[in-house]
C-alpha cells in the first residue's frame, strides 16, 4: 500500500508540474510561424520546442504547416501568419511595392553543382553541351549567380552553352541517381543527399561568389515579417529571434539534439544524416546584420542584371529596411 501511495504521489506531482508548465505556456504571447511541412526550417522549430527555448524566451511558438512556398507568401501577405522564411530579394521587391516586410538572416548560400562520378565532368567547362538539372526555375538565385559566374569565367552566358533542365528538387535527385542527369544544381539539403550517395562536388557556391568578388558570407534566406507588426510586438519578435539563435547554437554544438530530430529528417542511412547535419551547421550565419546587408546589396545588383524585372519587380536597389534595422550590428 505504501509503495502504491508513493507511486500515486509521484504521478500526481508529474501531472501537476506538466499542467503548471502548460498553463504558463498558454499564458505567453503566441507567434505564428508558417513553414513548409517538410522543409529544413521545421527541424529548427522542432528542436526549439523540444528544448523549451521558445517558452524560455517568453513566447509560445505556433507552427503553421504549409504545403508550398507560394502558400507561405500568400499566408504572409494575408496576415494569416506572423513570420515565414523567404529570401531578401522577395522582401526588397515587396518593399518596392509599398509593403513593409523586413528580413533577418536565417541561413547562408551553400551547396553548388554536384556531378555523377561517371559523367566525365571534372571542371566547369566540361558542362558544355550537357544537361544541368536546376531546382527552383529560371529565376532561381543560384542559377542566376551561375550565369554571372559563366560570363566571368567562360565569357558566355551559361544558358547558351549548357542545357538547363528546370525540375523539382526531389525529381532532380532521382534523375541523377538514375543517370538521366549528369549534373545538378539543387538546394543545399538535396545536394547533401546527393553527396552522401556518392555524387561529387564540382563547383561550390562559395567559389561562385568569390569569382564574382563576393568574399564574405551571403545570407540566402531569412525570417520575414512585417516591420509594423514587429514595432507593435517588440518583445515577441525579440523573444523569437533569441530562441532561434539559441536553437542554432544548440544544433551547432550538440550531436544529441540531432538524434532527436532524425525521425523528422526522413533519412535511412548514417551518411545522409551526417551530411544534412553538417550542411545545416555550415549554413548558420555568423556576420553582423550590417555586414550581411552590405553583401546582399552587392549581390542584388548581380541578380538584378541577370533576372531583370521578372525577379526584382520595381526594385532598383536593395531598399533601406529590407534588413531589419532594429537588430543592425547587435
Amino acid at each position: 500500500m505504501r509503495t502504491m501511495f508513493r507511486v500515486w504521489l509521484a504521478m500526481l506531482a508529474t501531472v501537476c508540474a506538466f499542467s503548471a508548465t502548460s498553463s504558463r505556456a498558454a499564458e505567453l504571447p503566441t507567434i505564428r510561424v508558417g513553414v513548409l511541412q517538410f522543409g529544413t526550417v521545421s527541424w529548427e522549430l522542432e528542436a526549439m520546442q523540444r528544448a523549451g527555448l521558445d517558452t524560455r524566451t517568453g513566447i509560445r511558438l505556433q507552427v503553421v504547416p504549409l504545403a508550398l512556398k507560394d502558400a507561405a507568401n500568400v499566408a504572409m501577405l494575408g496576415s494569416a501568419v506572423d513570420v515565414i522564411v523567404n529570401d531578401w530579394i522577395w522582401v526588397a521587391r515587396q518593399r518596392a511595392e509599398g509593403r513593409d516586410f523586413t528580413f533577418v538572416p536565417y541561413s547562408l548560400a551553400v551547396g553548388g553543382i554536384m556531378v555523377r562520378p561517371d559523367a566525365g565532368i571534372t571542371g566547369f567547362a566540361d558542362l558544355r553541351g550537357k544537361r544541368l538539372g536546376i531546382a527552383g526555375g529560371p529565376l532561381d538565385k543560384s542559377w542566376l549567380l551561375l550565369r554571372a559566374y559563366a560570363r566571368r569565367t567562360v565569357g558566355e552566358d551559361a544558358a547558351t552553352w549548357l542545357k538547363p533542365d528546370f525540375v523539382a528538387p526531389p525529381l532532380l535527385n532521382e534523375l541523377m541517381f538514375k543517370g538521366e542527369l549528369p549534373a545538378g544544381l539543387n538546394f543545399w539539403h538535396y545536394a547533401a543527399r546527393l553527396q552522401a550517395a556518392g555524387m561529387v562536388p564540382l563547383l561550390s557556391m562559395e567559389e561562385i561568389l568569390a569569382t564574382l568578388d563576393v568574399k564574405a558570407e551571403l545570407p540566402l534566406v531569412g525570417w520575414v515579417f512585417r516591420e509594423q507588426w514587429a514595432a507593435s510586438n517588440p518583445a515577441l519578435i525579440r523573444g523569437f529571434l533569441q530562441a532561434s539563435a539559441e536553437t542554432k547554437r544548440l544544433l551547432r554544438e550538440s550531436d544529441e539534439a540531432w538524434l532527436a530530430l532524425r525521425p523528422s529528417m526522413k533519412v535511412d542511412d548514417d551518411a545522409t544524416f551526417v551530411a544534412l547535419r553538417e550542411g545545416y551547421r555550415a549554413g548558420i550565419p555568423a556576420a553582423t546584420m550590417g555586414e550581411a546587408e552590405a553583401v546582399a546589396s552587392k549581390v542584388f545588383d548581380i541578380l538584378a542584371a541577370e533576372g531583370g524585372a521578372a525577379l526584382v519587380g520595381n526594385a532598383r536597389t536593395l531598399a533601406t529596411g529590407t534588413f531589419w534595422t532594429e537588430r543592425a550590428d547587435r
